[in-house]
């Protein structure tokens, strides 16, 4: 049976001399992966259409729920090319297309999962055009400040809050976890809050201020056209992004490959 649908290129694998396996997430399909026949060679019918990020058209071909349907035809929409370009801008996507393949199972539809990664790729590309980005760890004291108007680590940190919301993973930074009263200290284990009376003879937390409590409260609602309206300091995006990525690390028991090479080329500056 032949499926059309539209997706975005996640991964892909090299498969034989010629073949890949493709990840995409698509709208209908949820995470869905795909044997593609020789697009490496140079007349393949696929072209750049199978680069990582590019959003295209997509035709595929076998048995109601095989595990690996054969890709017949990808039609490029947008290539997200100059994403790709900026290694330090494609190293921070990389995060995002990373908690994507991990947290979501295969076969799973999540269109609002789907609709914030293809926004939050154009809100990134676009950005780019007006601000250049400037990666964290080469910045000066005051920071990238042009960056912080909606800029790439934002965009990045908001994917990740509003797809843990859309997983049902998204850490708990409101209330206490116990009581619902006002707290301060975070918990990774509970990824959740507690009061100074609930969290008595538990071990150290992490605090998190009102500051960084109001900055999530604001990327768990808001969607991608209005976080230009946020302009938080880098320490304080850097506070909750930090929190986040700590959240992330219990559930998936791991740092993100990703993050954890971010990280390496940081110690090098």
């Amino acid at each position: 049976m032949l499926y059309r649908t539209e997706g975005i290129v996640l991964k892909t694998i090299p498969f034989g001399e010629a073949d890949l396996i493709v990840s995409f997430l698509t709208p209908d399909y949820g995470l869905l992966k795909a044997f593609a026949k020789s697009p490496l060679k140079t007349k393949s019918r696929f072209g750049s259409s199978l680069e990582p990020l590019t959003h295209s058209q997509i035709a595929f071909w076998g048995k109601e729920g095989a595990s690996l349907p054969r890709l017949t035809q990808s039609d490029i929409i947008h290539s997200f090319q100059s994403i790709r370009d900026k290694m330090n801008c494609f190293l921070r996507v990389s995060e995002i297309i990373e908690l994507t393949l991990q947290f979501l199972p295969e076969r799973e539809a999540n269109r609002k999962l789907y609709a914030l990664l293809l926004q939050t790729l154009h809100n990134i590309e676009n950005n780019l055009t007006e601000f250049p980005y400037t990666p964290l760890w080469k910045r000066g004291a005051e920071g990238d400040l042009k960056g912080r108007k909606g800029g790439l680590d934002l965009s990045v940190v908001h994917y990740k809050v509003k797809s843990l919301k859309h997983l049902g993973y998204a850490p708990a930074l409101d209330s206490c976890g116990k009581c619902g009263k006002y707290g301060d200290c975070f918990f990774v284990s509970q990824g959740s809050i507690f009061c100074e009376d609930c969290s008595r003879g538990m071990y150290t937390p992490v605090r998190i201020s009102k500051g960084v409590a109001k900055l999530y409260s604001n990327l768990l609602t808001w969607d991608i056209s209005k976080i230009k309206r946020i302009q938080p300091s880098n320490v304080l995006l850097s506070e909750l992004s930090d929190i986040i990525d700590a959240h992330i690390e219990y559930i998936n028991t791991k740092t993100l490959n990703s993050k954890e090479f971010i990280r390496s080329l940081s110690c090098q500056f």
